[in-house]
């Protein structure tokens, strides 16, 4: 298990491998902070954005998609400078104050989701909502409704069964959905796994060759790997207590880039917000890029 620069994020979250380049990308969220690091070099890089960036993918045009404070964005990435040259591409009809965009990536047909929550959450409000949106289509209506924190965006390899979680401790929960994969729609919600039953909140999530979740297992410091059947089938021990998301990428997919946070990690907790990576045993499915001009 190495570390993947010497950053410490506050927030980290979507880190994304893109092939093309050979280039793992990420955001620190309250930073509003996007991060890039080449594995053969060690180099890093990163850029500032006007608005906080919690989710990203990839554009087919070069770019990046974000789902951000105020919408999705399309990013393009200061060659020279720090600079981010956003461009909304859709908002929801529903009010986003107070709000912001959290967890999201693409399905394996190119269609960008994420959900919202509440930027406030001292009392928990189950006010957040899951959209998809589609170069010709547009943001849909909620597609899921009375999230608290939406996470654990993933699609099964043959992009049949989409995955959705709320990490927030009062819900703590993994559903699995049919997914149409002609028209994005989910339906036939049910729980996956009940992760009170298993240490820590499930976050950040991404799917291996053989159809088996990853979750990162907030405040428990592990990565679980759920089988399609929703068993445990192994954890990994991480020296930090609080992973936000892995995704998998490098040669052959095989490798496992783990970020953090440090917001609100325990004391003693030296390695709060740091970039991980680790060689997990199994690949992992290439991230699908956003389809279509945006």
């Amino acid at each position: 298990m190495d570390r993947a620069g010497d950053m410490a994020c506050a927030v980290g979250e979507s880190p994304l491998w893109c092939a093309r380049r050979a280039l793992w990308y990420w955001v620190d969220i309250p930073a509003r902070t996007i991060w890039r690091f080449d594995p053969a070099s060690g180099a890093a890089r990163s850029w500032q954005a006007d608005e906080m960036a919690a989710c990203i993918a990839l554009d087919e045009e070069g770019g990046l998609v974000a789902g951000m404070e105020s919408g999705i964005f399309r990013l393009r990435l200061g060659e020279t400078s720090q600079a981010v040259e956003a461009q909304l591409l859709a908002a929801p009809a529903e009010s986003m104050a107070g709000m912001r965009f959290n967890d999201g990536r693409c399905d394996r047909q190119g269609r960008f989701w994420s959900g919202t929550m509440a930027l406030d959450m001292t009392h928990a409000p189950a006010v957040g909502n899951l959209y998809r949106y589609s170069a010709g289509a547009g943001i849909s209506a909620p597609v899921v409704a009375g999230l608290v924190t939406q996470n654990g965006l993933a699609w099964s390899p043959d992009g049949r069964t989409m995955y959705l979680s709320d990490s927030h401790a009062s819900r703590r929960v993994v559903w699995a959905f049919d997914y149409d994969v002609d028209t994005g729609t989910p339906s036939g919600q049910r729980v996956f796994v009940d992760m009170t039953q298993h240490p820590g909140r499930p976050d950040g999530a991404a799917i291996d060759v053989d159809g088996c979740y990853w979750t990162c297992a907030n405040d428990a410091g592990q990565l679980h790997r759920f089988t399609p059947e929703g068993k445990l089938d192994r954890s990994i021990a991480l020296p930090l207590a609080k992973p936000s998301m892995c995704s998998f990428g490098g040669a052959g997919m095989s490798s496992l880039l783990v970020t953090s946070i440090s917001v609100g990690a325990p004391a003693g907790d030296l390695l709060a917000g740091a970039v991980l990576m680790l060689d997990p045993g199994v690949a992992g499915m290439p991230e699908r890029r956003f389809a279509g001009p945006a």
